[in-house]
């Protein structure tokens, strides 16, 4: 089954993001080489491509496991949370329909 997890940043939490940021993309580069990502990539905190100092909001990832509570416990171990990127972090079933 395909899971969104949906995060919401801190506020002012860029340079903590940039620091864990290798860790993070690991992680997403393993799913990806195993075929379970969908889709993965942040909300910048303006209306560009590169928000520059304004940062991010949150990320959002789509990928597959065999459970919810896989799902989650995948979210859990981020390494964003650890470095306290993340203040909430919401995971979701998912039905890609389109395209």
């Amino acid at each position: 089954m395909w899971y969104a997890v949906m995060s919401e940043d801190h506020a002012n939490s860029l340079a903590k993001r940039s620091a864990a940021r290798a860790d993070h993309l690991a992680r997403l580069t393993a799913l990806r080489d195993e075929g379970r990502l969908l889709v993965a990539g942040p909300h910048p905190a303006i209306d560009s491509a590169d928000p520059g100092s304004a940062g991010f909001t949150g990320s959002l990832v789509v990928v597959e496991f065999p459970s919810l509570e896989q799902a989650q416990a995948w979210a859990d171990a981020d390494p964003y949370i650890a470095a306290g990127v993340y203040s909430k972090v919401t995971v979701k079933p998912f039905k890609p329909v389109l395209p």
